[in-house]
């Protein structure tokens, strides 16, 4: 049996802006809205569409597996822009990243409250 994730969609109160906030931070490009959907595709061929509502959104998590030079890069961009970012997915440890399995990983939310989490090295994968 070959299951892939191929879309989910996300909750936002402007999606337009909540897309290009997801695509600025990693890097990657805004797709042509589908539908009433503005998508950000992801490089192993998933996409999260994004979806307006007036309704109150529940935060989801959304975690994204990157390389070491690509987590440099992501990470300084969240600098950059002066988002908090927490090494726990609690927000017990502002100002901090962790370094499970032996890798890197920090937490941070995006605009409509998401929290969104960028990881070197897969959970259980080893390591201290």
């Amino acid at each position: 049996m070959n299951v892939q994730l191929n879309h989910t969609i996300v909750a936002a109160h402007d999606k337009r802006a909540s897309a290009r906030f997801l695509a600025d931070i990693l890097g990657l490009e805004v797709s042509e809205p589908y539908g009433p959907f503005v998508p950000v595709a992801i490089p192993n061929g998933v996409t999260l569409d994004y979806q307006d509502t007036e309704e109150d959104i529940t935060p989801q998590h959304y975690a994204f597996l990157v390389s070491e030079k690509d987590f440099d890069a992501i990470f300084g961009r969240v600098r950059e822009a002066g988002l908090t970012y927490w090494a726990d997915p609690f927000h017990r440890r502002p100002d901090e990243i962790n370094h499970n399995d032996g890798g890197r990983g920090a937490y941070f939310d995006d605009p409509n409250g998401h929290r969104l989490e960028i990881l070197t090295r897969p959970y259980g994968s080893g390591g201290d």
